[in-house]
């Protein structure tokens, strides 16, 4: 029982951290960071200026991929319901960008009104015109999940003539400000269509600096027997060696996410072996949040500073009276010769700076005779909030302290039978994998459909039926997502290391779902 109120205790400071830690942040961006941005016009060349939305905003997945690889069934079968604006076909069928976030009821909010909500964290994408904007919309649905994580889909890649048609915005900026702000960022392949288009090559070669949060899916995967599974993955992976141009080995995850049962035996165990992860790792994002937000600034402040570097150093470059034009246009040119002299003269790695092209085209549009010179007060401050504000909040979390309670003392493991009685125990991310690949009838699974399942536990059936009288909460004859996964749990705790455990007469409500408290 007591590492029950540990964990709670562990999980009750989180939230107040998470709450501490946000504030902090949200002091040293507009006293230490934001004056830094608005001096050197950081917000006109790489990033707009944040608002409070965007610090306190929720954790967001971003789906990426060509059209009719999954990414709308992916966020249905995770929401186990439609939602606003979903189109799921063949064809390019999601035509706009859509942020599906919590909402006590399911409707649309258009994208010229979500950019005016000052709780959102999408102003700053009015920046990107009404072309844009008529292209994209808050979608708020009445689902769980969506109280902790935002779930974002976006237009299918196009290929071929399509992609030569053009948009009326510039995609590949817009997915740009999104995986600045993801959390996660899932790109998403069809084991049928392996071919990236130049769209969707370009897309990728703009997400380099966000490796860390990137997650290669290799969808629909089921659908393939081992030996054909086995050259697509080498296919897929030989792709992305063309595109990611690092030495380490881009991971790639492979499943079918869809409401239905996987369709390959051969490969059902591999496969749902990575949907467990990548369900376990979006549901620790809520957990990882504040630290996730403090590397981002970190990142964020770091790119100021060196973007500070260059417009002064540019700035001391340019004559006082004659000549500008010519003197900027050869800047301009040989940018990398600035570069070399700033990194040489602040002691900075080549990869700090921005891409060539990018920072040229902006570049080309101002007047560097106009451009501040450095502050070095300005400068200071920021150093302050690298070397010692931001370590500071990182000191606040406890990290892992359950855990290292438990290390700590080697016997702690086993000194609380009862654990195994509280919903916090339920290893939820294993138990959905095997829901997410049931068969399923408006998103529950019937009773005949679970009695094979609970069957194959081989547990006497006055156990099972027992079993079935706790799980049922709703007494419906069948089980949702969390009741089925409850099942799973019990099934495997009554028969942990091949000693049945007493089934409790009633269900405690320790082990009841957080989605059935308010239904009791």
């Amino acid at each position: 029982m007591w590492k029950q109120k540990a964990k709670d205790k562990h999980q009750a400071e989180s939230e107040v951290i998470f709450t501490s830690v946000t504030d902090g942040l949200k002091n040293i961006y507009k006293q230490k960071m934001k004056p830094v941005e608005q001096m050197y016009m950081y917000d006109q060349c790489h990033s707009p200026l944040l608002k409070d939305a965007d610090i306190e905003a929720k954790p967001m997945v971003l789906l990426l991929g060509q059209y009719s690889t999954g990414k709308t069934t992916f966020i249905r079968t995770l929401l186990e319901k439609d939602f606003p604006g979903m189109h799921i076909g063949p064809e390019p069928t999601t035509d706009r960008f859509m942020a599906v976030m919590y909402g006590h009821e399911d409707r649309v909010v258009p994208g010229n009104t979500a950019v005016m909500q000052e709780d959102q964290p999408f102003s700053a994408l009015s920046r990107f015109g009404t072309g844009f904007l008529g292209k994209f919309q808050i979608s708020t649905v009445s689902c769980p999940l969506l109280q902790k994580i935002t779930l974002v889909d976006t237009p299918g890649v196009l290929s071929g003539e399509k992609q030569r048609l053009g948009r009326s915005y510039d995609y590949p900026a817009i997915v740009a400000w999104f995986a600045e702000r993801a959390h996660l960022i899932l790109l998403l392949f069809d084991a049928f269509k392996l071919d990236i288009s130049d769209e969707f090559k370009t897309i990728m070669e703009s997400l380099q600096g966000h490796e860390d949060k990137m997650r290669i899916i290799l969808n629909k995967a089921d659908a393939i027997n081992a030996q054909q599974l086995q050259r697509v993955y080498g296919s897929l992976m030989w792709s992305l060696s063309r595109i990611f141009k690092t030495p380490e080995v881009v991971r790639v995850s492979m499943g079918s996410y869809k409401d239905q049962p996987l369709a390959n035996d051969d490969t059902k165990k591999l496969l749902e072996a990575d949907m467990s992860d990548l369900l376990s790792e979006l549901m620790s994002l809520p957990r990882n949040a504040a630290l996730r937000m403090l590397n981002d600034l970190l990142k964020r402040a770091k790119m100021a500073k060196v973007h500070a570097y260059i417009i002064s150093t540019l700035k001391e470059e340019m004559p006082a009276i004659f000549g500008k034009e010519a003197k900027q246009k050869e800047l301009i040119d040989n940018l990398a010769v600035t570069y070399r002299k700033v990194q040489q003269k602040f002691n900075l790695h080549p990869s700090d700076f921005p891409p060539f092209e990018r920072y040229k085209e902006w570049l080309a549009l101002n007047d560097f005779s106009k451009f501040p010179k450095l502050d070095p007060r300005l400068i200071a401050q920021l150093d302050d909030a690298l070397s010692v504000q931001i370590p500071k909040l990182m000191q606040q979390f406890p990290m892992d302290s359950v855990k290292n309670e438990v290390e700590i003392n080697p016997f702690s493991g086993d000194t609380d039978p009862d654990f195994w009685q509280h919903w916090a125990s339920v290893d939820v991310g294993k138990f959905l994998t095997v829901y997410h690949s049931t068969e399923k009838a408006n998103g529950k699974v019937s009773g005949m459909t679970m009695k094979k399942i609970l069957m194959e536990s081989g547990l006497p059936v006055a156990v099972l039926s027992k079993l079935w009288n706790l799980v049922d909460i709703d007494k419906d004859g069948a089980l949702d997502k969390d009741e089925f996964c409850l099942a799973l749990h019990l099934v495997e705790q009554v028969s942990k290391n091949g000693h049945l455990v007493e089934l409790p007469p009633s269900l405690p409500a320790s082990l009841i779902p957080p989605s059935k408290h308010s239904a009791l």
